[in-house]
């Protein structure tokens, strides 16, 4: 096993989509979540609003804060790195060649999932970095006394980040593993979460039928942990407390087991031709 996941962890390091996808998450995390409510709080018309933007941004909200694009829209480019991990290799043919010379298919299979989720705590490790020197700077900019959360809060919203980039990560893997190959598993998985998850959240306003129905997706469930951590709700970024905090922890665990078990079942039982 271990020779396995040092393997596929080489081979994931290498692949410059990786890190492409990687940047672009980071990158697009300081926007959504601190550079643009920054210029929101710098542009605001009066005090009263202008506190009521800044509150977020600043290091005593960080724990909460610095996790609210993650359900929706960094689920969503993270998936992509499940699919080119495991679909990449039915699209080079490469699938029956590592098979054939590596200890088992459940072995290949955990190793990639392995790497993928050392991947992702790495990525989260980095983003929260990120996200704590933003807050500072911008603490320091208000003239704001800087008040951080405590290690317990942080390490909370540390884990639960993990657990819900894991969550759409083997979403994206196991998808690939039923479709062979990126491209449909990637579609698909897009659609899943900026479309149809966003159709239900709308939705469930309006019918009741979808409003119980929207307790039990995942991008919903996502959205209520971290609402559990203190973020602030908002509709745009999949951020409300449609279930309680626990319940929504166990949801995201159980669908993280679902999907991991999606695609061992699949490739187990399924000629790799």
């Amino acid at each position: 096993m271990l020779g396995s996941y040092s393997g596929e962890l080489l081979k994931f390091v290498k692949r410059p989509a990786v890190w492409v996808v990687a940047g672009v998450w980071l990158a697009l995390l300081l926007a959504f979540t601190e550079l643009f409510p920054y210029i929101a709080y710098r542009s605001a018309s009066n005090t009263q609003l202008a506190a009521g933007l800044l509150q977020p941004l600043l290091p005593a909200q960080l724990s909460g804060h610095a996790i609210t694009g993650y359900p929706v829209w960094g689920g969503s480019l993270i998936l992509v790195l499940g699919a080119l991990c495991s679909g990449s290799e039915y699209g080079w043919g490469t699938l029956k060649t590592m098979l054939s010379n590596r200890p088992g298919r459940l072995t290949f299979y955990f190793a990639q999932l392995a790497t993928l989720a050392s991947a992702i705590a790495a990525l989260v490790i980095v983003a929260f970095a990120l996200s704590s020197l933003a807050s500072v700077l911008i603490a320091r900019s208000a003239n704001v006394e800087l008040d951080f959360p405590t290690a317990t809060a942080l390490a909370q919203a540390m884990a639960a980040g993990w657990l819900i980039l894991v969550m759409w990560t083997l979403l994206g893997a196991s998808l690939s593993i039923v479709f062979r190959g990126t491209a449909l598993s990637i579609g698909l998985g897009l659609v899943w979460i900026l479309a149809v998850e966003n159709l239900i959240r709308y939705t469930a306003s309006l019918i009741d039928a979808v409003a119980q129905a929207e307790k039990f997706m995942p991008g919903a469930d996502a959205g209520s942990l971290v609402a559990a951590l203190g973020a602030a709700s908002a509709s745009q970024t999949g951020i409300a407390a449609v279930v309680s905090g626990s319940q929504a922890l166990w949801s995201v665990v159980l669908y993280t087991l679902l999907f991991g078990a999606l695609g061992a079942v699949i490739l187990v039982r399924r000629d790799v031709q």
